[in-house]
C-alpha cells in the first residue's frame, strides 16, 4: 500500500521481441520531493526520450503535468530490454492515472500501444499485431493507434479499439461513448497477375521443375545462360502455389508487422521476395540491433529468388544453410537473441561462367576452366546440397525460328495439379514431400531392392552425400504422386536424377 503523498499507478502494454510480445508493466510513482522525470527499467534512448514526447502531448491535449513532485517510471520486467516510443501512450495514461486526472478502474482489462507526437496525436507503431495477438489471448482490450487498424483487422477475434489522439483515448476510458471494436477484414484474394507458365515459349524440361517444386515444396536452382528465362521461370512459380491456411498467414503477417510491411489485408497471399546479389548476410538473414527479420524471415512460406547466385559473397550463402534444414533463424546479440521463422522455398539462378557464354558445353564459354571453377567455387557443396532440383536452361534457337502464337493458359490446371499432389501428401504423411524426416522415408519412399541398388549406384557415379540421396528419394516422391502412383518406381527415380545440371557440369570441369 502506497504511503501518504505517494500515488502509483499500473499500466499494462507489452514489449517487442522477435516475434513475441511479452508483457510490460508500466508503474508510475508521483512522490514529494525534488522535480524530476526519472524512467528505470533497462530504457534505451528511444524509450528515455518519452518523457519529453509525454510532457509534451499531456499539455497540448489540455491536461496537467504534475509540477513540482519527482516522477518515477518503471518499466517492468527490468531485465527485458525496451527499445522503440511504443511506450509513449502508456506512460501517459499512467501518468494521468496517478495525477487522478482518468479513474484507476477505468484501465483495468486494457493494454495500451502507441508513440506520441508533441501536439497529443498518436502514431504508428511497428508489431503492433503481436501484441494484439497476445492481448486478446490475455481477454484484455487493446487501445491502438488509428493508423494500425488494419493491422489489428487481420484477427478475426480481437477486442480492439483504435484512436487517434490522447484525448480520444482519455474520452473513450471515461466517457459512456466508447469508442466502436475494429472490424475484422477477410483477407483478400490472392493476386492473379503473377503470369502463365505458357508465358515462356519451350524450356519443358523447367516448366516440368516449377510443377514438381510447387508440388512438393522442394527448392530449384535453373543453371543457364542469360535471357534464357530462368527470372520468368521463378516468377511463373508463384502463381502455381496455393494461398496460405490461416495459420501460416498470421505467422507470416506477424513478421511483416514487426518489419513495417503489412499493409492491407493481403496476408495470405504468398509473395517473391529477390535481393539484390550486393546485400550482406545482416539484410538477408536479418540483425541489427534490436535485431529485425530478413529477407529469408520475409520470405516465410513464400518464396525467396536469388538471381546471379556466384555472384554473392559466399559467406552470405553459406548464412543459409542452416535456415534451410531449420526453418527457422536465431540472431544473437549483446543483451538479447530472437528467433524468426524462415521456412521458405529457395529458387535460385546462375550463369555457370563469368563471361556469360557457357551454354552446357566448354567449348561454348570464353571463359577458361579455372576462371569457371573458381567462379563456381563460391558455392560450396553443403549449400548445394540442400537443392534439390538442378535445371539445364539453355538456349533454343529453334523456338526463336518460329512463329509464337497465343498459348492457352497453364498454370490453372497446373495449380488443380499442384493441390491435387499436396493433399495427397498431408493426409498420407501430415506435411509435404520436402520436409519429410529421415526417419519417415523408409516408411514413405521405400524403394525395391533393385531400384535401391540403381539409385546408390548413380549417386556413387556423381559422388552425392546422403543429404542428396535423401532429395533425391522426397523429390521421387513427389513424381511418384504427380504420376498417381503409390510406391515410387525406376522411371521417377530416372527423373530425378535428371535435374542435376550442375553437377554434370561440375564433372566435366574435375575430368580436365
Amino acid at each position: 500500500m502506497a504511503k501518504e503523498g505517494v500515488r502509483i499507478a499500473k499500466i499494462y502494454t507489452r514489449a517487442l521481441q522477435g516475434i513475441e510480445a511479452p508483457l510490460v508493466t508500466i508503474e508510475v510513482c508521483l512522490a514529494s520531493g525534488l522535480p524530476s522525470f526519472t524512467m528505470v527499467g533497462l530504457p534505451q534512448t528511444g524509450v528515455r526520450e518519452a518523457r519529453d514526447r509525454v510532457r509534451s502531448a499531456m499539455l497540448a491535449s489540455d491536461f496537467s503535468f504534475p509540477k513540482g513532485q519527482k516522477i518515477t517510471v518503471n518499466l517492468a520486467p527490468a531485465d527485458l530490454p525496451k527499445f522503440g516510443a511504443r511506450y509513449d501512450l502508456a506512460i501517459a495514461i499512467g501518468i494521468l492515472v496517478a495525477n487522478n486526472q482518468v479513474p484507476e478502474s477505468s484501465t483495468v482489462g486494457r493494454e495500451f500501444y502507441g508513440e506520441l507526437t508533441l501536439n497529443g496525436d498518436l502514431r504508428e507503431v511497428t508489431g503492433i499485431l503481436p501484441a494484439v495477438m497476445s492481448c486478446r489471448d490475455e481477454g484484455r482490450e487493446a487501445v491502438i493507434p488509428l493508423e494500425n487498424a488494419d493491422e489489428a483487422a487481420v484477427l478475426r477475434e480481437q477486442q480492439c479499439v483504435a484512436a487517434i489522439s490522447l484525448r480520444d483515448v482519455v474520452e473513450h476510458l471515461i466517457s459512456p461513448n466508447k469508442l466502436p471494436f475494429i472490424k475484422p477484414q477477410p483477407p483478400s484474394q490472392p493476386d492473379p497477375m503473377h503470369g502463365d507458365v505458357a508465358d515462356v515459349i519451350g524450356q519443358h524440361q523447367a516448366k516440368r521443375a516449377l510443377l514438381l517444386a510447387a508440388a512438393g515444396g522442394h527448392h530449384l536452382m535453373f543453371v543457364g545462360p542469360p535471357g534464357t528465362g530462368k527470372t520468368m521461370l521463378a516468377q511463373r512459380l508463384l502463381g502455381l502455389l496455393p494461398a496460405l491456411d490461416e495459420r501460416d498467414g498470421l505467422a507470416v503477417a506477424a513478421i511483416r508487422s514487426v518489419s513495417g510491411t503489412l499493409r492491407g489485408n493481403h496476408w495470405q497471399q504468398r509473395i517473391l521476395r529477390a535481393p539484390h546479389h550486393s546485400c550482406s548476410a545482416a539484410a538477408l538473414v536479418g540483425g541489427g540491433s534490436p535485431p529485425q527479420p530478413g529477407e529469408i524471415s520475409l520470405a516465410h512460406r513464400s518464396l525467396l529468388f536469388l538471381d546471379e547466385l556466384p555472384e554473392f559473397a559466399r559467406h552470405v550463402l553459406d548464412s543459409l544453410r542452416e535456415p534451410l534444414e531449420s526453418g527457422t533463424v536465431t540472431i544473437s546479440r549483446a543483451g538479447h537473441q530472437v528467433t524468426y521463422p524462415a521456412d521458405f522455398q529457395l529458387i535460385c539462378a546462375l550463369n555457370p561462367s563469368p563471361c556469360g557464354y557457357f551454354d552446357g558445353d566448354l567449348s561454348s564459354a570464353r571463359a577458361s576452366p579455372d576462371q569457371i571453377s573458381r567462379y563456381l567455387g563460391k558455392l560450396s557443396g553443403p549449400l548445394l546440397d540442400r537443392i534439390d532440383m538442378q535445371v539445364d536452361v539453355p538456349r533454343q534457337p529453334d523456338v526463336l525460328r518460329q512463329q509464337h502464337e497465343q498459348q492457352e493458359p497453364l498454370s490453372p490446371t497446373w495449380r488443380g495439379w499442384v493441390a491435387e499432389a499436396r493433399a495427397c501428401q498431408l493426409e498420407r504423411q501430415g506435411c509435404l514431400n520436402s520436409e519429410l524426416k529421415p526417419a519417415q522415408l523408409a516408411e514413405f519412399c521405400r524403394l525395391s531392392d533393385d531400384d535401391h541398388v540403381f539409385l546408390v549406384a548413380a549417386i556413387e557415379q556423381f559422388s552425392l552425400s546422403h543429404r542428396a540421396y535423401h532429395r533425391l528419394l522426397r523429390l521421387a516422391r513427389t513424381i511418384a504422386d504427380l504420376d498417381d502412383s503409390d510406391a515410387i518406381q525406376r522411371k521417377h527415380l530416372a527423373e530425378a536424377l535428371s535435374f542435376r545440371a550442375l553437377d554434370r557440369i561440375l564433372q566435366q570441369l574435375h575430368k580436365l
